[in-house]
């Protein structure tokens, strides 16, 4: 295994030695850092990109950290930075909630007869299509075993960003390696949905902003982020600063909003601040060495995203005709990734968006629940 791709001691110790700086050298680096993960944001969400703050944050913090740290600007050097112990804590919590806020009673009615067990089906199938991913991208040594499968997990990728360093995995590589996945899918999705199913298209816009207003939907996080954190460090859940939440969340949503009347949701710029914290976690970490070792193996899991990506798609047109539905709303519902860019073709297209949603989000939540029982498999072959 490379040294470069799994965080060595020493870089721990470099981290906690970021301390030592003058509070003004620290605070002039916090703002270059500040500065460049606002330009590569920028830059993605001019672009189209999902999740853009969450991948310019890894990209900002990590020229920062490769590129200028130790350098002078002016007569002070830049500091190593690292983020607090409670950011990623507080980042996980709330893309765990953002998560589950996904879940509603219309995606649950989805799951009924055979229609779930199919559902539920294909995303255990795309799971194991991502442990066998994984598994080959590491078969080389430039990985370690728990990183090259987590690297290769089909969805969710924010929630395995940001767990990832906790169950084992390099966050760094996992980081680039999902960021290539979300992208191939951005870019080829809309591709593949024109030429090979050539949908009429209705019009209309995904709108996503929700009807919940900022008390509720605040006080949704706040319940839901500490109260879901406290339970899964009472229960000892890997991870249980992401699923807690996201369990309270869904528990919520499904079970209580209805009854209550109310619409719950998490304000955009609430799950902006939780991309930042874990996207500069992840980003400030990076050394040169990371980055080499992520080179070798980028050719390797390209090859690997794309044919995860025609399987998957196989997978979506057994199911639609299993389920009756059409061979678009099959690919769109089993798309490893690019939810929110799925959405919008669906709504354009007039597909069926519960259906679609339903399948998303049921592998999604697979992907994440069986990530700490991977983590403990494959520990002991760190």
């Amino acid at each position: 295994m490379c040294r470069g791709a799994v965080l060595s001691p020493a870089d721990g110790a470099a981290q906690g030695a970021s301390s030592g700086p003058e509070p003004e050298s620290r605070l002039l680096g916090w703002a270059v850092l500040a500065l460049l993960v606002a330009l590569a944001s920028g830059v993605f969400a001019a672009t189209g990109l999902p999740s853009p703050l969450l991948f310019g944050a890894v990209l900002g913090s990590m020229l920062y950290a490769v590129l200028l740290t130790g350098r002078r600007l002016g007569s002070r050097p830049l500091p190593t930075l690292a983020m607090p112990p409670w950011g990623s804590p507080l980042g996980q919590a709330i893309i765990g909630v953002s998560i589950g806020a996904l879940i509603d009673p219309r995606t649950v009615g989805e799951l009924g007869g055979w229609t779930g067990v199919a559902i539920v089906g294909v995303g255990v199938a795309t799971l194991a299509v991502s442990i066998g991913s994984g598994l080959l991208l590491a078969r080389g040594g430039a990985v370690s075993t728990p990183t090259g499968v987590f690297s290769m997990i089909a969805g969710g990728a924010s929630g395995i960003t940001a767990i990832a360093r906790e169950l084992g995995a390099d966050d760094r590589v996992v980081s680039v390696v999902q960021y290539v996945r979300v992208l191939v899918i951005l870019v080829g999705m809309p591709v593949v949905a024109a030429l090979v199913f050539r949908p009429p298209s209705t019009g209309q816009v995904l709108d996503l902003s929700g009807e919940a207003s900022w008390p509720v939907s605040l006080v949704f996080v706040a319940v839901c982020g500490g109260l879901g954190t406290l339970l899964g460090r009472r229960l000892r859940l890997p991870a249980g600063a992401l699923l807690g939440p996201l369990t309270l969340a869904v528990l919520i949503g499904v079970f209580v909003a209805p009854r209550l009347g109310f619409t719950f949701g998490v304000p955009t710029a609430v799950q902006a601040v939780g991309y930042l914290l874990i996207g500069v976690t992840v980003g400030v970490r990076f050394t040169v060495a990371a980055l080499r070792s992520i080179a070798r193996i980028l050719p390797a899991a390209l090859a690997l995203i794309v044919a995860a990506i025609v399987i998957c798609a196989g997978f979506g047109l057994l199911l639609a005709r299993w389920t009756g539905h059409s061979a678009l709303e099959g690919y769109l519902a089993t798309t490893p990734g690019g939810l929110y860019a799925v959405l919008a073709i669906a709504v354009d297209s007039g597909a069926d968006l519960t259906f679609v949603l339903a399948v998303q989000v049921i592998r999604l939540l697979i992907m994440l629940a069986a990530a700490p029982l991977l983590a403990w498999l494959l520990r002991p072959r760190l």
